[in-house]
């Protein structure tokens, strides 16, 4: 019988953590369902990105990301949310004329008024006068979720499940069943019961990690922060031992305490997983599609 042929596609957007390294955005991954895309988290560079994989060829996003009108958000850092006013501004300037479905924590609702607020004499200006940009494209329907199925389209079911970021309370993980996929996005997370649930024999497991390597080589303060906001190399093994993906993928590699980056790189965080694990496991970075 031949094998079902595989429409949906997870293309990394960012892949970056709080570091500003130059060869990764921040945190920002992207599903294709039937021709539409559906972005989780919108970290610094987000549109760029969106713009470099449109000329890579993965057109759904529409030139310059204008084609990105639903969203989703895993909690309220930074480095996850830098990239929301140049979502919501620059796909418009460029030509989008649909508004921005958000979802995420709260919080959102707040963030997404504040900048709106915080650009108002731009987008007056841009919609007056010689520039006579539409009226609709700028404008954004933020939801704040709980867990449960948060958004249900004729492509998509997600359903948003709690993750565990210490003073993040309000934070989640994502699940997305398309036709023809499963695949489950971490967010910045500690270990949790619900993890196990919901991405057990899943297609795609994208989710964070930091090395052992680099944990043991940072102070005691620093070891609690990772222990308490992010996953281990030999938690993430023992978490794809549970669930069995067909594919892990490793982004937003953690590295509190700023330990030497030659502890933290991929070959050593995918050495310390295959320890353990012996199923399919790749280190994602910026424009890898999956």
């Amino acid at each position: 019988m031949e094998a079902k042929k595989t429409t949906t596609q997870v293309v990394m957007l960012g892949t970056g953590t709080p570091r500003p390294d130059p060869s990764r955005s921040g945190p920002a991954t992207a599903i294709i369902a039937g021709g539409v895309p559906y972005l989780i988290d919108f970290g610094p560079g987000i549109v760029r990105r969106a713009a470099a994989a449109f000329e890579k060829g993965i057109t759904a996003f529409g030139p310059c990301g204008a084609n990105i009108t639903t969203a989703f958000l895993t909690h309220m850092h930074s480095d996850h949310t830098v990239g929301y006013p140049d979502l919501i501004l620059t796909p418009w300037v460029m030509g989008r004329r649909e508004p921005l479905r958000v979802f995420g924590p709260r919080g959102i609702e707040a963030m997404t008024e504040h900048i709106l607020q915080a650009w108002q004499i731009d987008i007056a200006g841009r919609r007056g006068g010689h520039n006579g940009h539409n009226a609709t494209g700028c404008t954004v329907d933020a939801h704040e979720i709980a867990s449960g199925v948060i958004f249900q389209d004729g492509n998509v079911t997600v359903t948003a499940f709690a993750a565990l970021h210490q003073e993040m309370a309000d934070s989640f993980s994502f699940r997305f069943d398309a036709g023809d996929r499963s695949i489950v996005i971490s967010g910045d997370t500690a270990p949790t019961p619900a993890m196990l649930e919901y991405a057990r024999g899943c297609d795609l497991l994208v989710h964070e990690a930091y090395a052992m390597a680099s944990y043991r080589a940072v102070s005691l303060q620093s070891q609690e922060f990772r222990r308490t906001h992010h996953t281990s190399s030999a938690e993430l093994a023992a978490i794809a031992n549970a669930v069995r993906p067909k594919l892990l993928v490793i982004y937003h590699r953690s590295n509190a305490g700023r330990a030497p980056e030659a502890l933290d790189s991929d070959e050593i965080l995918l050495d310390e997983i295959r320890q353990s694990y012996a199923g399919p496991v790749v280190a994602a970075h910026d424009l890898d599609v999956y």
